[in-house]
C-alpha cells in the first residue's frame, strides 16, 4: 500500500469506497518520545479554535506546524499573526492534504459539528491523534463510528469538554458520589444563554470567493446560502448544526451525565420546545426541555434564548445582563441530592448546600485540557485521557436524541402539554417555569405554539430507538460524496 496519497487519488479512491481513507496509518504514525515536540496542526480557527492555537503555542515539547481553513481570509491572517511571533506554519484549505503530511503528528479540529466525526476518522486512519471539539458528531451513529476508529487504529482521541480537566469538578463528583449528600435525586443542565435573530432573506446570499464554499458544506448537502451569515449561524439550523442543546449545552450535559455516573444514552427521551419570540432563517429551539429519563435519576435540560422579559429585548446589547437564572445558575448545572444541592456554575468550580441553603463546602480550581490530551499522546494510555471519545460521543448522543424528540413533535397548546404531562411533576415543573417565561416575553402561544416530540424508547446497547422507524432515520445522515463517513466495526 502507498503510504501518500495525492488529492486526485485521494478523490478517486474515496468515491470508490464510499468515503473510506485507505491511508496506511501504521506506516505514518509518529509517535513523539519524551525528548521529541509534538507537532500539531489546528483545523478551523474562526472562533473556538484560536484557543487552541494559544493552548498549544504555551505547551512545552509542543510546535504549531500547521493550520487549516477554507476561509483564505481567516487563514492568512492567523499565519500572518504567527509568523510574526517567530512561529512558522505550512498552510491547508483542504484537509485532506494536510493529513497527508508525515510531518504532523497530531490534529485539533474546532470546525463545524458536522465535520467532526468525518475529520476525526480520516485522521485516525492517517495515524494522527486527535483533539476534537464538542459535539464530536453531527448525528448519533457518526458519533460511535469515530469511537470505533479510535480503537480500530489505536488513537489517542480527546474531546474538547474542558471541565474534565478540571480538579474542582472531579473533586466534586467525587464528594457527591461518596453519598455525602445523600443520593442525587435529579441532575440539572441549564443554557440560558441571549440569542436574538439571525434574520432572514428572501433570495441566497453570495459567498465570498476567499471561502471554499464546496469543502465548507462538506458531508452536509451544498444549497445556496439561504442566511445573511455563513459562519456561526450555521448553528442554528439542524442541517449543519444542534442548536444550542449541542452548541453550548453538551458542556453541561456532560457534567451532568458525569455526576450521574451513567456510563450509557438514556432509555427515554422526551423534549417540548420551539423557535419563538422572532421569526428568523434558524429552525433549531431557542426555548426547550429535554428529559433525559435515566433509572437512578432524572437528567432535565433547559434552553431559553430570550432574555428575562419583554422589557429587557431593547436594547439588544442588554440581553447579556439580563437572562434568566435557576438558583443563580444561567449557564451551568444543578444537582440536587437528598440531603443538599450542587451549584456548578462553570467548568472550574462547585458549591455544595445543605437542604437549609447553607454553604458546606466549596471547589474550585481549573485544569489545562490541551496539556492532559499531549500527556495522553506521550503516555499511549487512553485511560490518561481527562475526556476519551466514548464520554464525548454519549454526551453529544444525549443532546441528538433529544432534539430528535423534538424534530418528530407535535405543536400544541400549553393546557395540551401539561395535561400530557401530568404524570411527570419534574418536568412539568420545568415546563410551567419556561411557560412562564415565554409569557414575560410576550409570546403567544396560541399563533407560535410549543411543540411536544414523541416519548422515544431507546436500547442503550444498541443506541436506536425501539419501535419507532421515523426516529431512528435520524440517528444517521447520508453525507455527500466524497465526505462520506465510513461504517467501522
Amino acid at each position: 500500500m502507498k503510504t501518500s496519497l495525492n488529492r486526485r487519488q485521494f478523490l478517486k479512491r474515496a468515491s470508490a469506497s464510499a468515503g473510506v481513507v485507505a491511508w496506511n496509518a501504521s506506516a505514518w504514525a509518529q509517535v513523539a518520545g519524551a525528548n521529541d515536540d509534538l507537532r500539531v496542526a489546528v483545523i478551523g480557527f474562526n472562533g473556538r479554535g484560536r484557543e487552541h492555537i494559544e493552548g498549544y503555542r504555551k505547551l512545552k515539547g509542543v510546535r504549531l506546524v500547521a493550520l487549516c481553513d477554507v476561509d483564505g481570509k481567516v487563514l492568512d491572517a492567523e499565519t500572518a499573526r504567527l509568523e510574526t511571533a517567530g512561529i512558522s506554519t505550512a498552510k491547508f484549505t483542504d484537509v485532506r492534504q494536510l493529513l497527508e503530511s508525515k510531518d504532523i503528528d497530531a490534529v485539533s479540529i474546532a470546525t463545524p459539528n458536522y465535520w467532526h466525526s468525518l475529520m476525526g476518522i480520516w485522521a485516525c486512519q492517517a495515524g494522527k491523534d486527535v483533539y476534537v471539539e464538542k459535539p464530536v458528531s453531527h448525528n448519533v451513529w457518526e458519533g460511535r463510528q469515530l469511537v470505533n476508529a479510535t480503537k480500530t487504529h489505536q488513537r489517542i482521541v480527546q474531546t474538547g469538554t474542558q471541565s474534565r480537566s478540571s480538579p474542582a469538578l472531579h473533586e466534586a463528583v467525587a464528594f457527591v458520589r461518596s453519598g455525602a449528600i445523600g443520593k442525587i435525586k435529579l441532575a440539572r443542565g441549564f443554557c440560558y444563554k441571549p440569542r436574538q435573530s439571525i434574520g432572514s432573506v428572501t433570495s441566497p446570499t453570495t459567498v465570498p470567493d476567499h471561502i471554499h464554499y464546496d469543502l465548507w458544506c462538506g458531508p452536509t448537502p451544498k444549497h445556496p446560502l439561504m442566511r445573511k451569515k455563513l459562519h456561526y449561524d450555521w448553528h442554528w439550523n439542524f442541517e449543519t448544526g444542534n442548536g444550542d442543546v449541542g452548541n453550548q449545552g453538551i458542556h453541561q450535559m456532560d457534567i451532568a451525565r458525569w455526576f450521574l455516573g451513567e456510563n450509557s444514552l438514556s432509555p427515554r427521551i422526551l423534549s417540548v420546545g420551539a423557535r419563538l419570540g422572532y421569526k428568523d432563517d434558524g429552525n433549531t429551539p431557542n426555548t426547550q426541555v429535554i428529559l433525559h429519563d435515566y433509572a437512578a435519576a432524572p437528567l432535565i435540560f433547559e434552553v431559553r434564548g430570550l432574555p428575562k422579559s419583554k422589557a429587557f429585548q431593547e436594547p439588544a446589547s442588554a440581553w447579556g445582563k439580563n437572562m434568566p437564572d435557576f438558583r443563580g445558575v444561567q449557564i451551568g448545572v444543578v444537582i440536587e441530592c437528598e440531603g443538599g444541592w450542587v451549584r456548578i456554575p462553570n467548568y472550574e468550580s462547585a458549591t455544595v448546600y445543605d437542604s437549609s441553603g447553607k454553604e458546606l463546602k466549596k471547589f474550585s480550581r481549573g485544569g489545562d485540557h490541551f496539556a492532559n490530551f499531549v500527556a495522553a499522546v506521550r503516555s499511549r494510555k487512553t485511560t490518561d485521557l481527562n475526556a476519551p471519545i466514548l464520554e464525548g460521543h454519549l454526551s453529544s448522543a444525549l443532546c441528538h436524541t433529544g432534539n430528535i424528540s423534538h424534530r418528530l413533535g407535535q405543536s400544541l397548546g400549553p393546557e395540551a402539554i401539561r395535561d400530557r404531562l401530568k404524570d411527570n411533576p419534574i418536568f412539568a415543573d420545568a415546563f410551567g417555569r419556561m411557560v412562564e417565561h415565554l409569557q414575560l416575553n410576550e409570546v403567544d402561544l396560541a399563533a407560535t405554539p410549543l411543540a411536544i416530540g414523541p416519548a422515544l424508547t431507546l436500547n442503550p446497547s444498541t443506541e436506536t430507538f425501539v419501535g419507532n422507524p421515523e426516529a431512528n432515520k435520524l440517528l444517521r445522515e447520508e453525507g455527500r460524496a466524497p465526505f462520506v463517513v465510513p461504517a467501522i466495526t
